[in-house]
C-alpha cells in the first residue's frame, strides 16, 4: 500500500469527515537494533512453494460464496490442487467503514467482531467467517499470512488539541470494543503528525522517527496519523498486538505494509519479538532501485523477505514495449537474482493494478511471459495475484506453470547469455536425482522462433509441458537441440518421464493410535479434534477431523487406526458447533505408526 487516498472509496470516506488519529502517556526511549534471533533469521516456506495474494483493491463485499472470507474458504480445495501453498490475506481489521479496504486502519483488535464505524463486519466479513476461512486453508495445508499495517491509524473517534496548536482527529478510545483484548488508547502524543484531509497537507508536532533511504527522501508522512515508535509504549503495544493476532488467527506469517515509512530499528524489533517459531515475513519496501533494496535487506538483517519491486518494473517495461523491448533485460534481473533467499517475486499486485493509484503500473501485455519467468526461476518465492488467476482469465495457464515448477523446478540454473536476443530469453534448471529439470523460452516477438541450445539434458527427449508447442525434440550427447517457442508466448521443455516418484507403501496392517492432548482453553460447545496428512486423519481437512473425547478434561483423547509404517503429520484444532476453527500453533507433529498400538501424549502448542 503506497497511498490509500488514491483509492476512490477511501478518499470519499475521508473527505466525508471521519478523519485521522493518537494512546497512553508519552515515554520516549530510543529503540536499539538487536542482532536477529536464530529463530527469526530464516523464513519458513514450503519447498518450491507459491504464494497467492488473495485480494485486490475494492474486492466485492458480496460474492457467490458470501463474504470475501467465505469466498476464499470455499476455494481452499481448488487452491491446494493448483499448487498454492500460502495465502496472503488483506488487512483483517476494522477501518473507517464496512467499505474500507483495510489500509485505513481504525481498530486493529476488531476483526469483524464489534459494532464500530457502522457495522460489525469488515469489508471482508466477520471474525467467525475469517477463522473458518483460515481453518479451510489450513485444512488443505495452505499457510496463511496476514497483512500487518503498522504505520498509521485513521478515522479517530474524537478531535483533540495537539501540542496546544492544532485541533485534530487523533483520539482513539474504541467505545464500541470497550477495552476487549486491549485497553490501550491513542492520543495526539502517540503520533508525530496527522493528515488534514486527502491532499490537504499535514499538521506536525513531533519529529518523524523513520530511517531515511534513497538520498534521505522523507518517507514518514504516508497517511492518517503517523505512529511514533520512539515512544516505547507504542512500540510495546504494537508487539503485543502482533502476538495477539498471531494467536487469534493461528498465523503462519506476515506481509508488512509500507515498511520504508516505519522506523527500521523498530521493524527489526517487531520481527524479533513476533516472527517466532519459524513463521514467515515479507515486507513491502517500495524501492525501484536495486541498490536501495539491497541496503534495506542489509538494514533488516535478513529478518524479512522483500517484494521484488525492481523486477516488477522490469516486467512493466517489457509490457509497455509490447514486442519492442529487449528480452535480454531479463537476464540476472531484480532483487530475485541479487538476493533470492529474501526475494518474493511478483508480476502485479493490488497497488500496481489499481487504476488511478499512485503505483499503477500494470503488466498488461505479455503477462504470462512474466509468470513463466517467476514460476520457473531457481531463486525467489513467487506470488500469484488473485485477480490474474480468477478474473483476468489466466488461472489455467498459471496452474500449469505451478505444476511444472513443483514437479521439475529443481537443480542448478543456467542463463543463456550467448543465446538470448532482443526477442527470445532462455533459462534452464538442471534437475536433480528425482526431478527432471526444465528449459523455459520466452518470446515477445511477432513470429515464432527456434533456438539451438546446449542444455543440461544429454541424449534426452523433451516435450513442452505447457502445450504451447506440439511434438518433441531430442538432444545429442552434449545436450544440444533446437527448441521452438511461439510468437508472443512461452514454452517449458521438460525431459520425458516427468518427476520420479516413489509409490506409497501398501499393505493392510494398522496401528491403533491413541491421541492425548492437554488443552484447557475451551468453553461449552467447543471440542478438540485431531487432523493430519493421511485420509484416516482427514487429509488436513478441518471438516473431516477426528473428534476427541473431553471426558477427562483438560485431557482430550481418541483412538484412530492408522496404516503401519506410513509416516504421519498431524495437529490439533478446536471447533464449535458454528464451524469456527482454531488451529494450534507450532510446527506439524510427525511420527510413523508401528506395532499393534501406539500412544501420542501432547500439550497444545500456542
Amino acid at each position: 500500500m503506497k497511498n490509500v487516498f488514491a483509492a476512490a472509496s477511501l478518499a470519499g470516506l475521508l473527505a466525508a469527515g471521519s478523519l485521522l488519529s493518537s494512546c497512553s502517556k508519552e515515554n520516549l526511549q530510543p529503540i536499539s537494533t538487536p542482532a536477529p534471533l536464530a529463530s527469526t533469521a530464516q523464513n519458513a516456506t514450503v519447498a518450491n512453494g507459491v504464494m497467492m495474494q488473495g485480494f485486490y483493491w475494492d474486492v466485492p463485499v458480496t460474492t457467490a460464496a458470501g463474504t470475501w472470507w467465505q469466498n476464499l474458504g470455499a476455494k481452499a480445495t481448488e487452491l491446494k490442487a493448483a499448487g498454492i501453498t500460502a495465502m496472503w490475506l488483506p488487512p483483517a481489521y476494522k477501518g473507517g467503514s464496512k467499505f474500507d479496504v483495510g489500509y485505513g486502519v481504525y481498530d486493529r483488535y476488531d476483526l469483524g467482531e464489534f459494532n464500530q464505524k457502522g457495522s460489525v463486519a469488515t469489508r471482508y466479513g466477520t471474525i467467525g467467517q475469517l477463522q473458518s476461512a483460515i481453518g479451510a486453508l489450513h485444512g488443505q495445508g495452505i499457510q496463511v499470512y496476514e497483512d500487518m499495517v503498522m504505520n498509521h491509524l485513521t478515522f479517530a473517534d474524537n478531535q483533540e488539541l495537539a501540542n496546544n496548536q492544532y485541533n485534530v482527529y487523533t483520539s482513539f478510545t474504541y467505545p464500541g470494543r470497550n477495552n476487549t483484548y486491549s485497553n490501550y488508547q491513542w492520543h495526539w502524543y502517540n503520533f508525530s503528525a496527522t493528515q488534514q484531509a486527502p491532499n490537504n497537507g499535514w499538521y506536525q508536532w513531533a519529529a518523524y522517527d523513520f530511517q531515511p533511504y534513497a538520498n534521505n527522501d522523507a518517507y514518514d508522512n504516508l497517511l492518517g496519523s503517523e505512529i511514533r515508535y520512539n515512544d516505547i509504549n507504542n512500540a510495546n503495544e504494537t508487539i503485543n498486538w502482533g502476538n495477539w493476532i498471531t494467536t487469534k488467527l493461528n498465523l503462519d506469517g506476515y506481509r508488512l505494509d509500507a515498511t520504508k515509512h516505519i522506523q527500521t530499528a523498530y521493524v527489526n524489533r517487531w520481527l524479533d519479538n513476533v516472527k517466532t517459531n519459524g513463521r514467515f515475513a515479507v515486507s513491502e519496501a517500495w524501492f525501484r532501485n536495486l541498490s536501495d533494496m539491497n541496503n534495506y535487506a542489509s538494514a533488516t538483517g535478513g529478518r524479512t523477505s522483500l517484494f521484488d519491486v525492481p523486477l516488477h518494473y522490469t516486467f512493466a517495461d517489457m509490457s509497455n514495449g509490447n514486442g519492442n523491448w529487449d528480452m535480454r533485460g531479463l537476464q540476472f534481473a531484480g532483487f530475485t537474482e541479487a538476493n533470492g533467499a529474501l526475494s518474493v517475486s511478483f508480476v502485479d499486485n493490488h497497488d500496481t493494478d489499481q487504476t488511478g493509484g499512485a503505483l499503477f503500473s500494470p503488466v498488461s501485455n505479455l503477462k504470462m511471459l512474466a509468470y513463466a519467468y517467476i514460476l520457473t526461476r531457481e531463486k525467489g518465492y513467487p506470488c500469484v495475484f488473485y485477480r490474474d488467476y480468477y478474473e483476468y482469465g489466466l488461472g489455467a495457464q498459471i496452474k500449469k506453470l505451478i505444476q511444472i515448477r513443483q514437479a521439475n523446478g529443481f537443480g542448478a540454473a543456467t542463463e543463456y547469455t550467448s543465446v538470448n536476443d532482443a526477442d527470445v530469453y532462455a533459462y534452464s534448471r538442471a534437475g536433480d536425482a528425482t526431478h527432471k529439470g526444465l528449459l523455459v523460452l520466452l518470446n515477445d516477438g511477432g513470429s515464432s522462433r527456434s533456438k539451438g541450445i546446449t542444455t543440461p539434458f544429454k541424449n534426452a527427449t523433451l516435450t513442452d509441458q505447457t502445450g504451447n508447442v506440439s511434438g518433441t525434440t531430442t538432444t545429442d550427447a552434449n545436450g544440444f537441440a533446437t527448441f521452438s517457442v511461439p510468437a508472443r508466448s512461452y514454452a517449458v521443455w521438460v525431459p520425458t518421464g516427468g518427476t520420479t516418484t516413489t509409490p506409497p507403501p501398501t499393505g493392510g496392517t494398522t496401528t491403533a493410535v491413541t491421541f492425548n492432548v492437554t488443552y484447557s482453553n475451551t468453553v461449552s460447545g467447543q471440542d478438540v479434534y485431531v487432523v493430519g496428512s493421511t485420509a484416516q486423519l482427514g487429509s488436513w481437512n478441518a471438516a473431516s477431523a477426528i473428534k476427541l473425547s473431553g471426558a477427562a478434561w483438560p485431557k482430550w483423547s481418541g483412538t484412530v487406526n492408522l496404516t503401519s509404517g506410513t509416516a504421519v503429520q498431524y495437529k490439533y484444532l478446536r471447533k464449535d458447533a458454528a464451524g469456527n476453527v482454531l488451529w494450534e500453533g507450532g510446527a506439524n507433529r510427525a511420527f510413523t505408526p508401528s506395532g499393534a498400538t501406539a500412544t501420542r501424549t501432547d500439550t497444545w502448542q500456542n
